[in-house]
């Protein structure tokens, strides 16, 4: 076969086509966020923001998806049997990622094994409140009425695996204490009984118990942080009290496993890009969270995380037989 200019162009340019990665120009179509939980909870309202941010780095909307059950599991498993092609994310919690093995013993995904990790999205310190009329008046001081009287009060949580069931399980078994424990479905349920005076108390994110603080329609005890926070300046840390218990909730983004890490690297960078936006910090700071910095970011970060909570949160859910 006689070889022409044309052809001989032709030929290279269609090389160059079919050793180009089928992936280089990602994304070319819209990217499902999954959240697995209701819209308008602490997971939602962070995704919505940073995706919103991601969308114009990457050039293509991002439109998240809520699928709530099973404590988030159910959005969770969904992501992680979904195809690695970078169209499908999820942001998962401390919940989703580290205490549902001990939970859901028949859970369909591994935090560790069964995603790509892409970044911790933010840390949100834990805050402990009580109903407003409870006696005591500082941490000391409510540490003392629950060991005396924990037996006789009611713990409220947002349902099995969620944020404040972990922490007050966590918190509760770490001082001792045995309160009824109460559960809703969702915070906002628990926090109106716990402004009613029908539960005693709570250990919730503090972006979720800011508002009823700054109403003085409950009362904040400390934040479970080494530093104060700047939506809540006037409430102490458990560690300026010298009480042992430091508890941060916390959100990731995740894609299924086998994501290229072209794609990876590309989520990566426009989730970092979100996060350094100075209108993202504030609104961080609002809602009393704070973004991930230095080797806590990136996906090295967030697998070092989740191998770190998971060892920490079975052994304490598995000896209550927590289920």
């Amino acid at each position: 076969m006689k070889i022409t200019r044309r052809t001989a162009i032709a030929a290279v340019a269609a090389l160059g086509v079919t050793a180009m990665p089928a992936f280089a120009q990602y994304p070319t179509k819209p990217i499902t966020a999954i959240v697995p939980f209701a819209a308008g909870g602490p997971t939602d309202v962070v995704t919505r923001l940073v995706t919103e941010h991601m969308s114009r780095t990457l050039g293509q909307q991002i439109i998240v998806e809520n699928i709530g059950g099973a404590g988030g599991t159910i959005g969770m498993s969904r992501a992680a049997a979904a195809e690695p092609d970078g169209y499908t994310i999820a942001v998962g919690n401390m919940g989703t990622q580290s205490a549902a093995p001990a939970l859901y013993p028949n859970l369909k995904y591994d935090p560790a094994k069964s995603f790509t990790q892409i970044s911790i999205v933010n840390f949100t310190p834990q805050t402990i409140v009580s109903k407003k009329d409870l006696p005591p008046k500082d941490l000391k001081e409510m540490l003392a009425y629950l060991k005396a009287n924990s037996e006789k009060m009611n713990y409220g949580h947002a349902g099995v695996g969620s944020i404040s069931y972990v922490s007050g399980f966590v918190f509760n078994s770490q001082f001792g204490f045995k309160p009824a424990l109460v559960a809703y479905k969702g915070t906002g349920p628990a926090l109106n009984d716990l402004v009613g005076g029908q539960i005693d108390y709570m250990v919730d994110q503090s972006l979720n118990v800011i508002p009823q603080i700054t109403a003085g329609t409950i009362k904040a005890y400390a934040v479970a942080h080494p530093e104060r926070i700047a939506a809540l300046p006037n409430v102490p840390t458990t560690k300026e009290l010298g009480v042992d218990f430091i508890f941060s909730a916390w959100n990731a983004m995740v894609a299924p496993k086998g994501l290229p890490k072209d794609i990876q690297d590309k989520l990566v960078d426009a989730l970092s890009k979100a996060m350094d936006d100075p209108a993202i910090i504030k609104r961080y700071e609002q809602l009393g969270s704070t973004a991930p910095k230095g080797a806590d970011r990136g996906p090295a970060g967030l697998q070092k995380l989740v191998e770190k909570e998971v060892a920490r949160i079975t052994p304490v859910l598995k000896a209550a037989a927590a289920k």
